[in-house]
């Protein structure tokens, strides 16, 4: 059996050309969200290149989104796929910054958003 150590952890994957290796250490420096870590109920504000959008997640990758004015200007149930840099690689069930973030529609089908700026956890004082 084979044992992962913390070393292992950012180590260039061998079967990975460089530009992803570096994609993929790029979205750990830049950080991110891994939904799949977040109790139900939790709502992130997620700004984009164009829109910001507002999350409330709902378990098992689902969540309401709202905030593009023509795929979801009120919340909408979508399943996250994750985020992606552009190509068809995905970080599932993750929200980083400086990637795309991708979920499934309910009736408009996959969604790339921009570039994800930065995301946050909304607090209620």
């Amino acid at each position: 059996m084979d044992f992962v150590t913390k070393d292992d952890f950012f180590r260039p994957h061998p079967n990975f050309d460089d530009g992803i290796n570096s994609a993929i250490c790029q979205s750990e420096i830049d950080g991110g969200v891994d939904v799949s870590r977040l109790f139900p109920g939790t709502e992130l504000e997620v700004e984009t290149h164009y829109h910001t959008y507002r999350v409330i997640y709902q378990g098992d990758g689902e969540m309401l989104i709202s905030g593009h004015p023509d795929f979801c200007p009120d919340p909408v149930r979508v399943h996250l796929a994750g985020s992606t840099w552009g190509t068809p690689m995905i970080k599932l069930r993750f929200i980083g910054r400086g990637m795309k973030m991708e979920f499934v529609h309910p009736t408009l089908g996959i969604i790339q958003t921009s570039r994800v700026r930065d995301v946050r956890e909304i607090t209620n004082a």
